[in-house]
């Protein structure tokens, strides 16, 4: 079993999950603030001793038409660089197209979009940042598990 943690990058913020590869599955973890435009790597670190992930799993952004989403794909590469040079974890790069949209219905669905919520994931924005770091871990690990039956 490997526990994984993945990301859902943002300017301001950085929603975080983590799951593991015996079941497929994730859970949101936290939304983690970013300090003057950069990673909290305080925050990151301690998640990182906490969980001791084998691997990462990053939301790349896409437009529809198939190409990398201009403003995010540079800053995104950039933290899955830094997340490998300061972790030693391999760092997955996920399509994350339309992610934020199916968490925020997901999280509608279950009456928890509304207030604004801090740190942990529990409300509000952070809880729509960490849901949608979980969509974008969970459609990597189904994604290795199809590619382990081929």
């Amino acid at each position: 079993m490997a526990t994984l943690l993945g990301f859902d990058f943002g300017t301001r913020r950085i929603g975080v999950a983590v799951g593991q590869t015996v079941t497929g599955t994730a859970s949101p973890l936290a939304t983690l603030r970013n300090r003057g435009q950069r990673p909290d790597w305080v925050a990151l670190e301690a998640l990182v001793r906490e969980w001791r992930p084998e691997a990462a799993v990053l939301g790349l952004p896409h437009n529809m038409d198939d190409t990398e989403e201009e403003t995010l794909a540079a800053p995104v590469r950039r933290f899955a660089r830094q997340l490998t040079g300061r972790f030693g974890i391999p760092v997955h790069l996920v399509d994350e197209r339309l992610t934020t949209l199916a968490a925020a219905r997901a999280l509608r669905n279950l009456g928890r979009v509304g207030g604004r919520g801090q740190g942990r994931a529990g409300g509000g924005s952070d809880a729509l940042d960490a849901h949608a770091a979980k969509l974008i871990l969970e459609t990597w690990l189904g994604d290795a598990q199809c590619r382990e039956k081929r």
